[in-house]
């Protein structure tokens, strides 16, 4: 039985609890004792307590089942006299769970007569609609026959027991209901402990990434110096086989670093005054039919991907800033096709649209009668907006830039195209440069050993970078309660 099939059976039975349980509920409200909870508030009771213990025991078995499957299999892979077991490890056991699946789509005559050999298996396979991505051992068939095997077991306990645990759920909600059973605290209360569920898995959501990215971090810096690292200014890593001795290259952050902060920069010189100005001027100039026309086709900028951006850079942008500089240097391009400059523009053309619909909600969202006031008091509307609206809508704005801020750091695709990959250590903003995320792309693709430097110093990229937006919001967080204060 699929965890689907189950899943829709659990929620069946509790939709089914909750319609008894408020009609038990009204019928019980005859007047000669007062309620406690409205009918519905106990048909939600009997709900939550029919779902809630199933759905997490599915969720808890799946996970759990997971696990014990992977184990069993790689108890039974013979083992490897190489360097990289764990690698070879995890490709077999995709195998055996690829294999494992194709055999859920063979008839009960098929999985009889099934054949020995790898060689004989694969077409079988194919012809049900299973790709396998590499080739496959023959000794592999027998683990996937087990796997599949206790899958099926698995599955079809878990599914009992997960039906089970629903109507024993519904039978003890539905029999709890009384006129002065407190049906609405009980609801109150789940819902409060799912509100508070949720706040720990973003907290620890955000604590595992910064634990995983810190262990490996840990031990990149056992193979090259922390210091080499944050000052170094030559990123050259050498992509070096293993065992090739001290050939590991440099790791210099600041390169990288500079690129980052500098095409951010160029972007936001761009994007800022033109987002900003657009929003003032959507809500406070605009009339509604100027208004209901622009702001949508600003936000279509918003829904482009990124790549397309890239291209934009790379086939119009760049090669018009290159000719243009060539015009007018009477021949010689001072810019060149991929350039902080071409990165910046573009960037720049894709944050507009946050800047100024983010920024246009926050000025709208001003109380009409602060403009009322100042211009009851003789100033005029360009005064009202500078002296009155904008302190006011301050903080908000200074949100709004430091998410620009953030999108603009992290983008990779546009940087790619339109700034190139070259870890460039300059201040002219016509050359090329490229930025920490480009580099964690560059550093996790390939066919390195993932404990070799060249890959660990991903997950240091990866950590300075969170590290530089955790400052960021700190340091907008101080100028948004700085500023608060003074207009309060």
């Amino acid at each position: 039985m699929s965890t689907l099939l189950v899943f829709t059976i659990v929620i069946a039975i509790a939709v089914a609890a909750y319609l008894i349980g408020s009609r038990r509920a009204a019928g019980k409200d005859n007047g000669s004792v007062k309620a406690h909870s409205l009918p519905h508030y106990h048909g939600w009771w009997a709900f939550l307590v029919s779902a809630l213990p199933a759905v997490l025991f599915i969720a808890i078995w799946a996970a759990a089942t997971s696990m014990y499957l992977e184990r069993t299999a790689i108890s039974e892979l013979p083992v490897h006299n190489e360097n990289s077991v764990i690698a070879s490890q995890s490709l077999e056991l995709g195998m055996v769970s690829g294999i494992a699946r194709g055999l859920d789509r063979l008839t009960d005559a098929e999985r009889q007569n099934l054949p020995q050999t790898f060689a004989e298996l694969r077409p079988i396979l194919s012809a049900k609609g299973v790709a396998l991505a590499t080739e496959g051992q023959d000794f592999m068939i027998p683990i996937a026959i087990e796997w599949n095997k206790n899958s099926k077991l698995a599955k079809n306990t878990g599914a009992f027991i997960a039906i089970a645990l629903a109507i024993a759920g519904a039978i003890f909600g539905l029999s709890r209901i009384q006129a002065r059973t407190r049906a609405r605290n009980n609801v109150e209360r789940i819902i409060l402990g799912a509100l508070v569920a949720a706040s720990t898995i973003a907290i620890l959501t955000t604590i595992g990434i910064i634990l995983s990215m810190l262990f490996q971090t840990l031990t990149f810096f056992q193979s090259v110096s922390p210091t080499s690292f944050f000052f170094g200014t030559v990123w050259d890593p050498r992509f070096a086989a293993a065992g090739s001795g001290g050939s590991q290259g440099q790791f210099g952050l600041i390169p990288l670093l500079a690129g980052t902060l500098y095409i951010a920069f160029v972007a936001m010189l761009f994007a800022v005054p033109i987002g900003l100005f657009a929003a003032i001027y959507m809500a406070e100039y605009a009339s509604r039919s100027v208004r209901s026309v622009v702001k949508p086709l600003l936000e279509v900028l918003a829904g482009i991907p990124t790549i397309v951006y890239g291209f934009f850079a790379l086939v119009t942008v760049g090669p018009f800033l290159r000719d243009l500089s060539a015009a007018l240097s009477g021949g010689y391009a001072f810019i060149q096709a991929q350039s902080v400059l071409t990165a910046g523009i573009v960037m720049g053309v894709m944050l507009i649209p946050f800047v100024s619909s983010l920024s246009d909600d926050i000025i709208t969202a001003v109380p009409r009668s602060l403009r009322d006031g100042s211009l009851g008091l003789g100033s005029t509307q360009s005064e009202t907006i500078r002296r009155v609206i904008l302190p006011a809508a301050l903080p908000g704005i200074v949100g709004a830039l430091l998410l620009t801020a953030s999108r603009a750091i992290g983008e990779t695709m546009i940087v790619v195209l339109a700034a190139g990959v070259a870890a460039n250590l300059n201040i002219n903003p016509f050359d090329a440069m490229t930025t920490i995320t480009v580099k964690i792309v560059n550093q996790l693709t390939g066919d390195l050993e993932f404990n070799s430097p060249q890959t660990l110093v991903a997950f240091a990229l990866g950590l300075t970078l969170f590290f530089i937006t955790l400052a960021m919001n700190i340091f907008a967080l101080y100028i948004v309660r700085k500023y608060r204060e003074q207009y309060e």
